[in-house]
């Protein structure tokens, strides 16, 4: 019997080569790896990836305009607003918890801005920390009643959903509309860089990330943890650097109709891309993050462990209201102006679009990253269809059905990884 037990413990030989060598295993065994998790249910994003790859050759076949500069330009401007509110509730989702207020909590926030700003003469810089005010303190609220007293967040998000509903139209009027006269916040979905902004913006995303590997490989060491093979962040920065390019490349062609040329990357792209990089970076190298993936993963465990899950809810709700305002000034900002119905429909796409990337409804699996791919999953099912002249039925039909799938594939891959948490 003892002898069994020191067998089963001794080292492998070649885990304990690969320790020492600080490598976690060459290319091939990574990939391997990698297709061992897939097929044991930890699929992250690769759904919605294949769904994205089929949608745009889909719509590129069905629609002359869909693969144009000016569409694809008009889509990176009409997924920004879902793409943050996508991640906003990641940091939710991941805990096993849900939000259905955080898009009429960034319309109350965005209707106070707007009418300190227009109807009080308050300058727009104090009005919009009044607004961001405002959608925090709900995010705190909500985390106290669910942390501290109990209520289930499901039926404290509904209750906010519909009451803040009235609140807005009280703050707005019923049929009121208040325009956005904020230029600089205007220029956000409207403004567009040079088109040598362009280029510096891939080269600064390629710096960071390559600049955050050799850190991560740096760390890994210095704790005796194995790393990956350095091909792999080569392949990565590759990857990057001729999607972004592509990408650059299409938005800097002049997509104007008349003699005023039109060009360049649209402003919120960065904007979009650096919310991206913090929220990613406090959820995969932080104490924080790491406490949030514990608790969604097993909140009793993490108790145990002396994790103060109560807090870590709170600011996860706190943050998720926050990113809500973000999401919901870009998406008015694209408007021009703030009516009384302010945040009431984007809620639910925010939802499905964390839910279509792969982000786990039953808590501890998915990344920011993966939000991001289904908005715009969702984004471009509404843009194709818009092109197509189908009617708003259809879409709802599709983005539905799109829903239901992931869920599904959600389901179908905890049963066949056991129930095991993992991201």
């Amino acid at each position: 019997m003892s002898t069994d037990t020191r067998t089963a413990a001794a080292p492998d030989p070649v885990a304990g080569d690969l320790i020492g060598s600080g490598v976690e295993g060459g290319l091939a065994d990574q990939i391997a790896a990698w297709w061992q998790r897939v097929r044991g249910g930890e699929m992250g994003a690769l759904p919605a990836v294949g769904g994205l790859v089929v949608l745009v050759a889909l719509f590129g076949s069905l629609s002359p305009y869909f693969l144009t500069p000016i569409n694809f330009a008009n889509l990176m401007s009409q997924a920004a607003s879902l793409v943050v509110l996508g991640m906003a509730l990641v940091f939710v989702l991941l805990l096993g918890e849900i939000d259905l207020s955080a898009g009429v909590t960034g319309g109350v926030a965005v209707a106070a801005f707007v009418v300190l700003n227009v109807r009080f003469a308050v300058p727009w810089p104090l009005a919009l920390l009044a607004g961001f005010a405002v959608g925090m303190a709900t995010g705190a609220l909500i985390g106290f009643l669910v942390a501290r007293v109990g209520i289930p967040s499901f039926v404290v998000t509904l209750g906010l959903f519909l009451g803040y509903q009235g609140l807005a139209l009280l703050i707005i009027g019923a049929g009121g509309l208040y325009p956005i006269q904020a230029p600089e916040l205007l220029a956000l979905q409207n403004g567009r860089l040079p088109v040598w902004g362009g280029w510096v913006m891939l080269v600064v995303i390629l710096a960071v990330s390559g600049g955050m590997a050799v850190w991560d490989r740096a760390r890994r060491r210095r704790a005796g943890v194995p790393n990956r093979a350095v091909s792999l962040v080569w392949i990565k920065l590759a990857v990057i650097a001729v999607l972004g390019a592509g990408a650059v490349f299409v938005l800097n062609l002049n997509r104007s109709q008349s003699v005023i040329p039109i060009e360049g990357v649209p402003i919120i792209v960065p904007v979009v891309l650096t919310i991206l990089w913090v929220g990613t970076f406090l959820l995969d190298r932080t104490r924080f993050g790491r406490y949030v993936y514990a608790i969604g993963g097993n909140a009793e465990a993490a108790r145990r462990a002396g994790i103060k899950v109560r807090w870590v809810k709170w600011w996860c709700f706190v943050i998720c209201s926050g990113l809500a305002v973000v999401s919901l000034l870009f998406a008015q900002t694209r408007i021009g102006s703030v009516d009384g119905a302010v945040g009431r429909d984007i809620v639910l796409s925010g939802v499905a679009a964390a839910v279509v990337g792969g982000v786990s409804l039953f808590g501890g699996r998915g990344r920011l990253v993966h939000a991001a791919i289904g908005a715009l999953v969702i984004a471009i099912i509404i843009n194709g269809l818009g092109l197509l002249r189908m009617e708003a039925g259809v879409n709802l039909l599709v983005t539905g059905a799109v829903l239901i799938l992931a869920a599904a594939v959600d389901a179908v891959a905890r049963m066949r990884a056991g129930g095991a948490g993992g991201r």
